[in-house]
């Protein structure tokens, strides 16, 4: 899983997050727009870090895709962000 592996190190070393969830969601995109026949062009990022706080949600998925920037260029075609604080992540 080259691009998820990229994604988790560009996020962990950017925003050293306290929870980061990955999911590869490209099988349920298979024939769609996008979609490449070997995966890892679809994902759902969760992130909790206390980087985003003080920052709108708008702000947070600048961050974050800007820290992806290269991914996004080249192998990510649709990318679902949840970004959170700690403090938000607690209360849910």
């Amino acid at each position: 899983m080259r691009v998820a592996s990229a994604i988790e190190k560009k996020l962990t070393d950017e925003f050293k997050p306290m929870r980061l969830e990955i999911i590869d969601e490209s099988a349920r995109h298979v024939g769609h727009a996008g979609a490449r026949p070997e995966g890892e062009s679809h994902f759902s990022v969760e992130i909790v870090s206390e980087a985003f706080a003080g920052k709108s949600r708008v702000e947070r998925q600048r961050m974050t895709y800007v820290a992806l920037a290269q991914e996004l260029a080249d192998d990510i075609h649709a990318l679902s962000l949840k970004t959170l604080t700690p403090e938000e992540d607690a209360g849910t």
